[in-house]
């Protein structure tokens, strides 16, 4: 197995006043060329918005698009006439295909709103725009990995344009998870939310990430209660 270490210290940094971002991977006005994705992973962008404010209209596509709120809430609406409001607890996703636009807005005027905004590169290209956004039971992943995203929406999972799979667990101090890859030859992105866990006698600490490749299957022990995030994804970008 293989894990490449990105530190919560070494990620890119926007501080726009309104937003405060950090960017696990190249994008806008960061550049790393050392840090252009990870398989079919492209951003992974861990975003505080002030009160009231938040991304105006703005087009994208051939993309696929996941928010997942970790605190507070956002506002979204989109040019496909989808108006809602995306909650902690929550998971978003669009395939942006053939165009979109769309805005997010913290929707309370007097708390942060704290998301991950996750893109990932579409299996195929120029399909119908599409959206979708679930409730997950947080007992649900309780040391366990609750399945949320994934290419057939299995296990009551949204559906994503591409062979990858996102899965959320929660896991005590002390526990060990053990993660068995969907597809041969994947890998498999680990972002820690918060706590701290190891993974092969490494310890990672909250907002740090890791790269892991050339595995089949691998078992992480919490050293202190833990909030994981597991993106699993195709690891060759230049297939379609």
């Amino acid at each position: 197995m293989q894990i490449n270490m990105h530190r919560a210290d070494t990620r890119g940094k926007a501080d726009l006043g309104w937003l405060n971002s950090r960017h696990t991977y190249s994008f806008s006005s960061y550049h790393d060329p050392s840090r252009m994705g990870f398989g079919k992973l492209r951003v992974i962008n861990d975003d505080i918005v002030q009160p009231s404010m938040g991304f105006g209209t703005h087009p994208h596509e051939d993309m696929e698009i996941i928010s997942i709120p970790l605190a507070g809430c956002l506002r979204h609406k989109d040019s496909m006439g989808n108006e809602h409001i995306i909650q902690s607890g929550e998971v978003q996703i669009m395939s942006a295909g053939t165009g979109i636009q769309h805005s997010e807005y913290n929707n309370s005027d007097s708390h942060d709103v704290n998301f991950l905004q996750i893109w990932i590169l579409p299996k195929l290209l120029g399909i119908t725009p599409r959206y979708d956004q679930k409730r997950f039971d947080l007992e649900g992943r309780q040391n366990k990995l609750q399945l949320v995203v994934s290419p057939s929406g299995a296990e009551n999972s949204i559906k994503i344009n591409q062979d990858a799979f996102l899965s959320l667990a929660n896991i005590h101090s002390g526990q060990t998870l053990n993660y068995d890859m969907k597809n041969a030859g994947n890998g498999v992105y680990i972002f820690v939310v918060s706590g701290e866990v190891s993974i092969d006698k490494t310890k990672l600490a909250a907002r740090d990430g890791a790269e892991l490749s050339s595995a089949s299957n691998f078992s992480i022990v919490a050293e202190k209660p833990a909030e994981l995030l597991f993106i699993e994804t195709p690891s060759n970008k230049s297939e379609s």
